[in-house]
């Protein structure tokens, strides 16, 4: 047994647009987020098919979520009983500009984060603050196109100006985008896409990426120029995707969907277009709307640590009647006879997270951070408590592998937050009963109740891993 180095950050994170609710409260505009329905239509508004003003009568799980907007001191007290050296949350923009285009920011919902930082930092926490996660204005999605506008850029250069001088000294740790990759899978959510009636959809995911990776590039160079101790990541939804087979076609099949997400990091982290990817482009006549000076913004950009969320492995097959068998979650797989599953059909593969510690580690050297890691089940309050031991195996496990590819492959690796540290709405199924965190709350499907918190048995011993530096990795 070992523990892992000095410096280490263990924590767990959260998103605003699972779990603060409140949605009309302290000046702060609508959102993308809260659109997004709950139920059969949410797949369909997720991915950019149907539009969401067209719906009536849904649920929206966003806006109510857990009312982390009121109990954060709570919730943030007990992150601070676990151990806690590092809390992970997301800054809701239109809580901060409303509207997205104002000059001026909404000054309540600069305190409500100020409060937030501030809290943790009584209690030794570092915050880690990712700016955008699925959050766009309304108004900027239905005035400007969302990220299809370059006019996006500056807005969101204006959001970032404002946290970087806000905080300046408090936080060291951001992160630009929320899982960057997610807009060509799941677009309005990711970024508030919709597409228009003709609209060619892998020319509009692109033409957003860009002005996306612009204005990462940008707050990257904000963020250095305001405070030189920041330190800016990008944010992958990560996952190595393995051939089905040693068919050559099959390990080619498992490259080229591993590029699909590694585009985004590869501009990120070296600062241009990577040739597979303007070959890309080229072949399927998307052209990403490039102004002159655009290379240059992308060259000096480039981000200081590459973290990422890791739940599953996938697997590619080159052969159509193995792609017929192909699963539906975020990203569609191939069904691994190796692996089991979570009961929302996720593979379980531990082995995995440190396959993609190494190649993420190989293909970049720079430091990693895992921001994302937890397992998603449905939990039974009894007697106060959940007795998750499903849940203790799950982290387990994955925390030996983080741990080999530290000690034993030498992968530079800053931390690990467990995803969502508290119970919250999940971001794919829009469902409560979709539970991933330490703390049970007491929220019904309709995120009505009483929303009383309670500690579950992997609360415990969470507490007794992030004392022990992860030596302590035992069931009891």
């Amino acid at each position: 047994m070992s523990r892992m180095p000095d410096g280490f950050l263990w924590g767990g994170a959260t998103a605003a647009n699972q779990c603060e609710g409140a949605y009309q409260e302290g000046g702060r505009g609508l959102s993308n987020a809260d659109l997004i329905p709950s139920g059969p239509n949410r797949m369909a508004v997720a991915s950019g098919k149907l539009d969401p003003l067209s719906l009536t009568g849904q649920d929206y799980p966003a806006r109510k979520a857990i009312d982390h907007y009121h109990r954060w001191r709570e919730d943030i007290a007990l992150f601070a009983e676990m151990g806690f050296q590092v809390y992970r949350f997301s800054i809701s923009w239109s809580r901060i500009f409303p509207k997205g285009t104002e000059a001026e920011p909404n000054e309540e919902g600069l305190r409500f984060y100020e409060d937030i930082v501030d809290e943790c930092l009584k209690y030794g926490i570092q915050p880690l603050v990712t700016i955008n996660h699925f959050d766009v204005p309304l108004y900027l999605i239905e005035t400007y196109g969302s990220w299809r506008s370059r006019e996006l850029v500056a807005f969101y250069q204006n959001l970032c100006r404002t946290l970087f001088t806000r905080f300046k000294g408090k936080v060291k740790y951001w992160l630009t985008f929320n899982e960057i990759n997610i807009i060509l899978h799941l677009p309005y959510m990711a970024a508030g896409l919709t597409f228009r009636e003709g609209e060619d959809p892998g020319q509009a995911c692109y033409a957003a990426a860009h002005h996306e990776l612009l204005a990462s590039a940008l707050a990257v160079e904000l963020a250095h120029k305001i405070d030189p101790d920041n330190r800016v990541g990008c944010m992958l939804a990560a996952g190595n995707t393995y051939p089905y087979s040693c068919n050559p076609q099959d390990v080619l099949a498992g490259l080229l969907a591993d590029r699909e997400s590694f585009f985004f990091t590869d501009v990120q982290v070296r600062g241009y277009y990577p040739a597979y990817a303007l070959k890309k482009l080229e072949r399927e006549q998307v052209r990403a709307p490039a102004q002159a000076g655009d290379d240059e913004i992308l060259r000096r950009g480039t981000v200081d640590f590459v973290s990422f969320s890791y739940y599953n492995s996938m697997v590619a097959s080159s052969d159509p009647a193995v792609q017929a068998t192909k699963k539906g979650n975020i990203f569609a797989t191939v069904e691994n006879p190796y692996l089991k599953c979570s009961e929302w059909g996720w593979s379980i593969d531990p082995l995995g997270l440190r396959i993609t510690l190494n190649t993420l580690y190989d293909r970049y050297q720079k430091p990693l951070f895992i921001v994302e890691n937890g397992l998603g089940a449905a939990d039974t309050l009894k007697d106060g408590t959940v007795e998750d031991g499903y849940r203790i195996d799950y982290l387990r496990s994955h925390i030996e592998a983080m741990k080999d590819a530290v000690l034993l492959d030498g992968v530079d690796l800053l931390g690990y937050t467990a995803w969502g540290c508290v119970d919250l709405v999940s971001a794919s199924s829009g469902e409560m009963r979709k539970r991933y965190g330490f703390v049970y709350v007491d929220a019904g499907e309709r995120c009505g109740g009483p929303l009383t918190r309670y500690r579950k048995r992997s609360f415990g011993w969470y507490k007794r891993v992030i004392a022990s530096g992860g030596e302590d990795l035992g069931c009891n």
